[in-house]
This record gives C-alpha cells, sequence and structure tokens, in this order.
C-alpha cells in the first residue's frame, strides 16, 4: 500500500481532482442548460462574466494546483516505481493533465477568448452563441469524465 508523503500526495490528487470533476459536472448537467435557455444577449453576458470569475484565486487554485500535483505525482511514480499503484497513478496523472487540463487550453480556452470578443447584442454574438453552446458543452463533458477518471484512478491506487 502507498503510504507517507506519497500516500499524501495521492489523497490530495483524489481531493483535487474530485473537486475539478464536480466543478465541470455542474457546468454539464445544469449552468450550460441554464444560460442556453436565455436569450442570447443574456447568455452571452453571463457566460463571459462567469470566464471572468472563473479565474480568480479560489479556482485556479484548484485546477492548477491539481495540475502541478498530478505532474508531481507523474514525476514521482517514474522515478519510484512503487510496486503496488503505479499503473493507477499513472492514468490518474494523464487523464487529468491531458483530458482536463490539457484539453482546457486547447478546446475550452479557446472558445472562451472568441466569445470575449463578442458584444453581447451583436449578430454576431448571437449566431455565435448556440455554436458556443454546443462545443464548450461537449468538450466540457470530456473534461469532466477525465477529472473523474483521474480521482478515481488515483483511488484506486490507494486500494
Amino acid at each position: 500500500m502507498i503510504d507517507g508523503p506519497y500516500f499524501v500526495l495521492t489523497v490530495l490528487g483524489v481531493l483535487g481532482t474530485g473537486l475539478v470533476a464536480g466543478v465541470f459536472c455542474g457546468f454539464s448537467t445544469f449552468v450550460m442548460r441554464g444560460l442556453g435557455m436565455l436569450p442570447p444577449v443574456q447568455g452571452v453576458a453571463a457566460m463571459k462574466a462567469v470566464n471572468v470569475a472563473a479565474v480568480t484565486p479560489p479556482f485556479m487554485i484548484v485546477f492548477l494546483g491539481s495540475a502541478v500535483l498530478c505532474a508531481v505525482i507523474a514525476v514521482v511514480t517514474f522515478v519510484l516505481w512503487p510496486d503496488e499503484g503505479a499503473v493507477e497513478l499513472l492514468v490518474g496523472s494523464a487523464l487529468y493533465l491531458f483530458g482536463s487540463f490539457g484539453l482546457t487550453m486547447v478546446a475550452n480556452v479557446p472558445r472562451n477568448d472568441a466569445l470575449a470578443e463578442l458584444e453581447p447584442g451583436t449578430p454576431e454574438a448571437a449566431a455565435y452563441w448556440p455554436v458556443y453552446l454546443r462545443e464548450w458543452t461537449l468538450w466540457n463533458h470530456v473534461r469532466t469524465a477525465a477529472s473523474a477518471g483521474a480521482a478515481l484512478a488515483y483511488l484506486l491506487a490507494l486500494t
């Protein structure tokens, strides 16, 4: 069984990736649906405000902190290669680093940046809004599954 500081890192990995999965799940299951029920001018304005609010210390500490933690877990696993849990630890790290953090950078952030350039009441914003909702939410579903999968893999490494 994993023990000592490595145990603490793994438990923190479960918590961090699980918390991020929960945030992403909330967005996939009701936040984006609720925003989609609004007229485009209101939905665009609300999502732009959410995107600004997301880049604040409370969420960024969990989101970026989990990425750093997953990278540390992966490096320590490669260096120490424990008798038990190595595969689960590497899978968990890969799921979060590529499926959650990496995907955020290549799929969700560019869409957020494109939305930020638009004025809520313009025809361009109204035309982009349904595309944004569909694509952003699709990639968010993937981020949710990857983050939850990372938490599960870390949890399995502890058993």
